[in-house]
Parts: C-alpha cells; sequence; structure tokens
C-alpha cells in the first residue's frame, strides 16, 4: 500500500478547510489502496492554530488516514535536522529559504514536500486554506478521485482510465507526474477592483507579467484569460484528459505531484504571488504527462484582503510578481527550448541542468523590471485612493524591490543544488505525527 500526503498550508483561521480536507483524505482512504497523511503546515496565530487542533480532535477516526499537525516550531525543528544530515553548507540560510521570517507560497510547499518525504509518502497533493470543495447532488467533489487514479502510473496505463488522451506517442511510455485542475468563483488574484475602475489600466497592468517582446495583443489576450481559473460554471459531471498539461489550465490549490517534486523545488521567495508554479511549467515543458481534470476547487477572499494594512501588503506581493516575471519567463522559454533534454534516460527530471538555466537567468539586465515598476507606478497613481498611496510607497524602495528579485532568483538556484541531498536526508529524518 502507497502512502500519499494531502497537505494544508495555512497561515489564517481555516478550521473549516481543515475538517473538509480530513474528510477528503477519508474518501481516498476508502476508495483507494493507499494510506494517507493529512499533513497541516500551521503558520496561523494561537487561537487559530488552537482552533485548527480542535477541528483535527473532532474528526472521526478513519482506517487508513493519518494526520499531522505541525506548527512552525515543530516545521523548524524538523528542517534543522534534516539540513543537519544532509550535510549542506550554510545550513542557516538552507533554514531561512525553507522557513523564512516573510510569507512564502514556495517555501511552504517545499516543507510539505521534504515532510512528505520523510513520512514515505510518493505524492503531494496540495489544498488551500482560503477554497473550499465543489458539490454535486449535495455531496463534494474531491479533486483527490482523479489525483489517485492516474498519478504515477505509466501514462500508456493511465490512458483507459480517462475520459480522453493528447498524447503524442512519444509520451506514452513515461510516467504521469502531475494531476490537477483549476478554481471557480473569485480570481484568484484580488484585482477585480482594478478592472472595475479602469479596464484598460487593468490589462496594463496584468500584461506586466508576459515577456517584454509580446506584442500589445499578445498581452492584452494574456490578461483576459489571466487568474480567471475555471471561470464560474459549477460541476456536473467528470471529464478527465491525459495531456501536456497547460500551465494556465491549473491552480496550486488544486494540484498533485509525483517524482518531480523530489528533484526540484520551487522558489522560496517571500512577499511574492505566483512564486509556487514553477514545477507546473517545469512538467510541460520536459514534456511530462499530466491529467487535467474538472473537479475544481472554490476560490474565495478572505476578509484580512479588503484591509487597508491586507490591501498593501498583497499589492506588494503582486509587484514583486511582476519583477520575478523577468527571470522566470527567461527561464520558462530556455525550458521549452530545452525540452527532452530536461529528462534523464529514465524520465526523471536532471535537476542540474534547471539550475544551470536559474542560474543563467540571474545575470540578466534589469531593465525590463524598471519598465515594469515604471507602468505599475503610473497606472496606480492614475486610478486614486489606495492605489496612488501604494504607488507613492514603491518609490523609495525602487532599487530594494529590484535587487530583491534577482536575489529572490539566486536563492532558488541555491535550494536546486542542495534539494537532492536535502530529500535525501529528510527520508532519514522522523516527525511525531498525531496518530489517530
Amino acid at each position: 500500500m502507497r502512502a500519499i500526503c494531502l497537505t494544508l498550508p495555512t497561515n489564517r483561521p481555516s478550521a473549516p478547510m481543515v475538517t473538509a480536507i480530513c474528510a477528503e483524505a477519508a474518501y481516498a482512504a476508502r476508495h483507494f489502496p493507499v494510506e494517507v497523511h493529512v499533513l497541516v503546515l500551521d503558520s496561523a496565530a494561537p487561537g487559530a492554530r488552537a482552533e485548527h487542533a480542535a477541528a483535527l480532535a473532532a474528526v472521526r477516526p478513519t482506517p487508513g488516514v493519518v494526520t499531522h499537525h505541525l506548527d512552525e516550531d515543530a516545521q523548524r525543528a524538523f528542517l534543522r535536522a534534516a539540513i543537519a544530515r544532509a550535510g549542506l553548507p550554510k545550513p542557516e540560510l538552507m533554514l531561512d529559504l525553507m522557513l523564512p521570517a516573510d510569507v512564502s507560497y514556495g517555501a511552504c510547499t517545499n516543507r510539505a514536500f521534504l515532510i512528505a518525504a520523510s513520512l514515505g509518502c510518493s505524492s503531494v497533493h496540495r489544498r488551500d486554506s482560503d477554497s473550499s470543495y465543489q458539490e454535486l447532488a449535495g455531496e463534494p467533489v474531491y479533486p483527490v478521485h482523479h489525483e489517485l487514479t492516474s498519478l504515477g502510473e505509466v501514462a500508456r496505463d493511465a490512458a483507459p482510465r480517462v475520459d480522453a488522451t493528447e498524447l503524442d506517442a512519444a509520451h506514452l511510455d513515461k510516467p504521469v507526474v502531475l494531476v490537477g485542475a483549476s478554481f471557480v468563483g473569485e480570481l484568484s488574484v484580488d484585482i477585480s477592483e482594478i478592472r472595475q475602475l479602469d479596464e484598460d489600466v487593468y490589462r496594463d497592468v496584468v500584461g506586466l507579467w508576459a515577456p517584454a517582446d509580446w506584442s500589445a495583443e499578445q498581452k492584452r489576450e494574456l490578461a483576459d484569460e489571466s487568474f480567471t481559473g475555471a471561470g464560474t460554471a459549477p460541476f456536473t459531471g467528470d471529464h478527465a484528459l491525459l495531456t501536456l498539461v497547460d500551465p494556465m489550465r491549473l491552480d496550486m490549490c488544486n494540484i498533485s505531484f509525483q517524482q518531480v517534486h523530489e528533484r526540484v523545488p520551487l522558489p522560496p521567495a517571500t512577499n511574492t504571488i505566483g512564486s509556487d508554479y514553477f514545477l507546473i511549467h517545469l512538467v510541460h515543458d520536459a514534456a511530462l504527462p499530466g491529467v487535467l481534470h474538472n473537479r475544481h476547487i472554490v476560490n474565495f477572499y478572505t476578509t484580512e484582503r479588503r484591509t487597508d494594512a491586507g490591501f498593501m501588503a498583497y499589492q506588494l506581493r503582486f509587484t514583486k510578481f511582476f519583477l520575478s516575471m523577468l527571470y522566470l519567463n527567461a527561464v520558462y522559454a530556455a525550458m521549452a527550448e530545452a525540452g527532452p533534454a530536461l529528462l534523464d534516460d529514465a524520465h526523471q527530471v536532471r535537476a542540474e541542468r534547471v539550475s544551470e538555466l536559474v542560474w543563467d537567468s540571474t545575470r540578466l539586465p534589469v531593465t525590463e523590471n524598471e519598465e515594469r515598476l515604471d507602468v505599475l507606478e503610473r497606472s496606480y497613481r492614475g486610478l486614486g485612493g489606495r492605489y496612488a498611496t501604494f504607488a507613492q510607497s514603491l518609490a523609495p524602495r525602487r532599487q530594494q524591490l529590484l535587487d530583491e528579485a534577482r536575489h529572490d532568483m539566486e536563492d532558488f538556484a541555491r535550494l536546486i543544488d542542495a534539494w537532492r541531498p536535502l530529500v535525501r536526508a529528510s527520508q532519514a529524518t522522523r516527525i511525531h505525527p498525531l496518530d489517530r
């Protein structure tokens, strides 16, 4: 019986989703020959952590389901032990990249990858705290159904279990390393107010994440499609497609990985939305099979984003996302060009090649990012109100933000170089679960 890790990273009150993910785990254990490790990585305040612990304690024990509730102290203890066992240079830097003081979407998922390795899990299935499950006929629609149907199978064997296949015969002997879907509901990025205020400004701003050499029309099309997920149509029936999955059709609140996450981590950039999407691009560009299904997660906004402080923090993360794209777009283009060269003869990702491409990107000139900041400041000043206030706050921080974006990619390259030893060390480092 294989073990899988169903993980929920959270830094906010999210007891309902804690309960819901345990129900998804129970579904998986009932319907598939797996042992499910529910991993709640809890960075929330003490009161919220207590609510999460109570929610876990209230869940009815289910054969084949084990829960693990780790606060940051427990995560830090595990990481220190694994980093020491790996014998890595600069262990304090490695610890900071894995558990930074500031919000990092990539780092929290990287911690799940390492702890899953410790638990002996072959796959990691991630959900988010600001989401919930769709329902059909009053029953929750769990993504794990499709994930466990195909993940880890050779594509040729997975093909009869999906509804359609769009996969060249050259890829049929490769493993399915990704199964995922998207979301329905509110935009994944909290920028709908910008569109309401000025649609042209919205397109100018959202288009900033495109490569600089794209045409104005390409950027407009990207802006119109971006962050919308699967729209708002409710789930009415299953459909699963075996293919090289387009990264634009996936969301990290609804994703599962096998194999690839033990070869390459996610960028550990802090205060940067979208920093956790790298593996989706890597899987696609390396031409590794995946399954795209339609059990989309429901996305919603937390009230904290609506406060002035929450707004300013979120807009900073949005700005740093744009700046990260100077480097990530270059890496994505290089990975797409490399294609099959990203894999070895066993269809495993060649992490050293990915590292080379990331290091290469750090030598790019920052002119493109200076222009991004110009557009963002000008656009936000034109919107007025708190957008203008945010634009004003950017001016004295320009050089710092430009430097941080480059340093973030350097740190990513360092973490890639350390990742295989870290994974192996994690496999030999134990945690103490709340056995249920």
